[in-house]
């Protein structure tokens, strides 16, 4: 066998991940060390297999359900790209052409189109306490559609970003950091900066800096939060955070600067979000149907972000990072200045420059979204990539 594709599967011998078998993905902190561990090995395997030429799939057919009630380019297409991976059809549920516009339950729903689907992922990220408590319904209606032997198999959820984390984004992140810093074992003492950014637009989630946070902090890191008064996260993630820190040597601090927030750091992510008391605000009103309620709280938002436009990622900040050369990450659309948008997040010549290690932070979220659902369906994953590699099945032909 290949040395390289050895090297995967003595990595994942070494681990303790059964219990991903078919399971779902909600959030990071709700896996152990070793399951994220395995979620990346699997992640750089499928990758080195594709780009040898090694077919991966795993299904002969199969549906992959997909669920977006917010916007998204970079997370839908990588849904999209996991499943075909793996021999998947992918379907769009698109809920205004479907019968939950009349009113249709979530579990009918859940079970109507999992009758030969075999992952679900769903993006839902704009109502705090709504999001991610949807997922959990989804998947519960579905466990008992299965158990009721309405379904021949349990589909597996994956969270694609909820309004409380996003784990295939800041997993994606994570796998880039362990790239670029030539593996995890060098993360240790490593300083990331999560801060808020200025941006003209109104009501960003909360999911990405949570994200960040929540699975920075696990590998040893100096992780500061930073973002002005007013622009809290959830208390509960932040907890999650000083717990993670406390157990692996890292730190978990707070700033209301940014500039105390790059000063030496290795690694920069400046990104705006709404705060959670905003967002909890917002939820609220929606919920009443205060249409008045949500257009004043908008321009209270606007107005309230209008005052920090200095909160940008500039050369001169970029200058006070280790060695002037931090690793700059984003979840994209960055809001960037004089091309998407006047003031934003980062300056041109900052995006620009560090525009090809952006796009291949964003390559792998496909890979990370398709370990996902291969751990959830394989039970021996050593033996599977074992019997690919000998299957030898070319991806195309040349």
């Amino acid at each position: 066998m290949d040395p390289k594709l050895h090297g995967f599967i003595d990595r994942l011998n070494a681990l303790n991940f059964k219990d991903m078998y078919n399971n779902d993905f909600f959030l990071t902190w709700e896996k152990t060390d070793d399951e994220l561990e395995a979620v990346f090995t699997i992640a750089d395997a499928l990758r080195y297999m594709r780009v040898n030429n090694i077919s991966v799939k795993i299904f002969e057919s199969g549906l992959g359900i997909s669920l977006f009630r917010d916007n998204s380019t970079r997370t839908r297409f990588s849904f999209a790209s996991a499943c075909n991976l793996l021999g998947l059809e992918v379907q769009d549920l698109e809920e205004g052409k479907s019968q939950i516009a009349h009113g249709e339950t979530v579990r009918e729903t859940a079970n109507m189109v999992s009758f030969m689907a075999d992952v679900i992922g769903i993006r839902d990220d704009m109502y705090i306490g709504k999001g991610n408590a949807y997922m959990r319904e989804v998947s519960k209606s579905i466990r008992e559609g299965h158990k009721d032997g309405v379904l021949e198999q349990t589909p597996t959820l994956v969270n694609l970003q909820c309004d409380i984390d996003h784990p295939t984004q800041c997993m994606a992140d994570m796998l880039h950091i362990i790239h670029q810093f030539g593996g995890a074992e060098n993360l240790k003492g490593k300083k990331i900066a999560m801060t808020w950014a200025y941006s003209p637009s109104y009501g960003k989630p909360l999911s990405v800096p949570q994200g960040v946070i929540g699975l920075m902090t696990r590998f040893g890191m100096d992780v500061v939060l930073a973002h002005p008064e007013g622009y809290e996260i959830m208390p509960d993630v932040e907890e999650v955070a000083k717990k993670h820190a406390q157990a692996t040597g890292g730190t978990f601090t707070k700033t209301n600067s940014m500039a105390e927030a790059f000063k030496d750091a290795d690694i920069v992510y400046p990104k705006s979000w709404a705060s959670f008391a905003a967002m909890e605000k917002r939820t609220n009103l929606y919920a009443a149907g205060d249409t008045d309620g949500i257009n004043a709280l908008e321009k209270e938002l606007l107005a309230q972000n209008a005052q920090h436009k200095d909160w940008c990622c500039t050369e001169e900040l970029i200058k006070t990072t280790k060695d002037g050369k931090a690793l700059y990450l984003h979840c994209l659309p960055a809001d960037i200045n004089d091309i998407s948008c006047k003031n934003g997040e980062v300056e041109a010549s900052v995006f620009d420059r560090y525009r090809t290690p952006l796009y291949k932070e964003a390559s792998f979220k496909p890979y990370i979204i398709a370990a996902m659902i291969f751990l959830a369906k394989c039970k021996d994953p050593q033996a599977i990539l074992k019997a690919l590699a000998e299957r030898g099945t070319q991806r195309w032909m040349k």
